[in-house]
């Protein structure tokens, strides 16, 4: 349950970062999405916490998660570069949450 929790708490964070971005060119009714889907996203984060997952693993798969997710989304919605350079960094971030889930030793 807490990694269902989880990903609900990528999603929606996702889903706002994105929302956002589309805000900011002009349609402010999109702010109140953008305010529900962060909540959303807290209120699912705080469950996972709650159900009994460490937090170094839940914030560094929700932030690594939420950074690739919106990267490549950015570039496909809103034809933002995603460079090799990029997709370097989002691998290393990949890398280091995969370290920090194999360093906590379920």
């Amino acid at each position: 349950m807490q990694y269902l929790l989880l990903a609900g708490a990528i999603v929606s964070e996702v889903i706002a970062t994105l929302t956002l971005r589309a805000a900011a060119d002009g349609r402010p009714r999109l702010y109140a999405v953008v305010a529900i889907g962060y909540a959303l996203a807290f209120t699912m984060l705080l469950g996972s916490l709650r159900q009994g997952m460490p937090l170094g693993i839940a914030y560094g798969v929700w932030a690594a998660a939420g950074v690739a997710i919106t990267a490549v989304a950015s570039r496909y919605l809103f034809n933002e570069p995603l460079t090799r350079r990029m997709l370097g960094g989002i691998g290393l971030i990949a890398v280091g949450v995969l370290l920090i889930e194999i360093g906590a030793g379920h």
